[in-house]
């Protein structure tokens, strides 16, 4: 198949790669963006997609749609950005280590750690740490479109299924969210639990201290996610082009205008469990993105609104940690089951929230 590549501008910070394709005699019918997907290098479909609807694709000189069907001696011209590789450095960062063997690692990530590099995160990360821990010395480089598909992809089950940067990053959890995250060495091993996270056999429970009160001691939230509209480094529930999400949540403590609530995904997505909770009017106690870092509810009560605000003061991150996982060890043939204990600033919260009550 005749192909020709050429970089048609460039900012420093990406290229345009213009991407001329002749479809070969021959050639059966087929949608152009599954068929762009398959014949160029590290394009994922999505990003045809979106290449699509910026209109930066044509046939035989045409714009098109995505479910343009190419024929054969059509000509296709592609416009893509591509990211320049990133290396990946080794860095001695301690890591709190839950269980380790030869095939696979779980960590407790603290707060303040970015799970996997990206172009505003290139050291100080997880990866950067494992890949100390596991040997490693020298530089490691991946493709740039390796890191946007990580940024893009929602579903954490689809995520890291197929990435090949190493060690084998399996689901992640956001920076300031704390908690238990499985680590795989092996590529076979590294599919095997990432097929668990997609089928959504692993046992995973997270602990957050929401704002507000229950009528209920357990619920479902429901509803499609999205970039926000508002802000693009954000997600929001929303009516067009999200992906189905679901959220459980059981109520394990009733504070004063707040609530400790047990959490389990249906689904994988990323910021799920804030965005729900924010767009139920319950936000995160201490997120400064989806809207719980002021008091939410109370702020009638002249005393508890100073006590609650000088309490926000004390953090600087939403109180969120995934406290419970659970998963079949595929080398042992065993269901494995960890616990992580409360983080210290989430129990001085949670203590200062348990005076409160004592006080009343």
């Amino acid at each position: 198949m005749e192909q020709i590549e050429k970089v048609v501008n460039s900012d420093g910070e990406f290229f345009i790669v213009e991407h001329t394709i002749i479809v070969p005699p021959g050639k059966t019918l087929e949608r152009i963006d599954t068929f762009l997907a398959r014949h160029l290098r590290n394009v994922s479909r999505t990003k045809v997609q979106k290449a699509i609807e910026a209109e930066e694709v044509l046939v035989n000189g045409k714009i098109v749609k995505a479910n343009h069907k190419v024929k054969p001696n059509d000509v296709i011209v592609c416009k893509l950005r591509r990211l320049p590789p990133l290396k990946l450095t080794p860095e001695n960062i301690p890591l709190d280590i839950v269980y380790e063997d030869d095939y696979l690692m779980v960590v407790n990530k603290p707060a303040g750690m970015v799970t996997h590099p990206g172009y505003g995160n290139r050291t100080g990360t997880l990866v950067n740490a494992i890949l100390y821990h596991f040997g490693y010395r020298e530089d490691i480089e991946v493709l740039g479109e390796e890191l946007e598909e990580l940024d893009e992809d929602q579903d954490e089950g689809k995520i890291f299924a197929s990435s090949r940067i190493r060690p084998g990053i399996v689901h992640r959890l956001d920076k300031n969210t704390t908690g238990l995250l499985l680590i795989s060495k092996d590529p076979s091993i590294h599919q095997q639990l990432a097929e668990q996270f997609s089928n959504r056999t692993v046992e995973r429970y997270y602990y957050a201290l929401v704002w507000g009160e229950f009528d209920v001691d357990f619920g479902t939230y429901e509803g499609d996610i999205g970039r926000s509209p508002r802000d693009r480094k954000l997600f929001a529930v929303v009516k067009k082009d999200g992906k189905p999400a679901i959220t459980d949540f059981w109520v394990e403590r009733r504070f004063d205008y707040l609530s400790l609530v047990k959490i389990k995904l249906r689904t994988g997505r990323t910021h799920q469990i804030r965005v729900h909770f924010s767009h139920y009017r319950h936000p995160v106690f201490g997120d400064p993105s989806y809207g719980g870092d002021k008091v939410v509810y109370g702020g009638h009560n002249v005393k508890f609104k100073q006590f609650a605000t000088k309490l926000l003061k004390s953090t600087t991150r939403q109180m969120l940690h995934a406290k419970t996982l659970g998963f079949f060890h595929p080398v042992l043939k065993t269901q494995m089951h960890f616990e992580a204990d409360f983080p210290p600033d989430f129990k001085f919260v949670l203590s200062e929230l348990e005076n409160w009550i004592g006080k009343e």
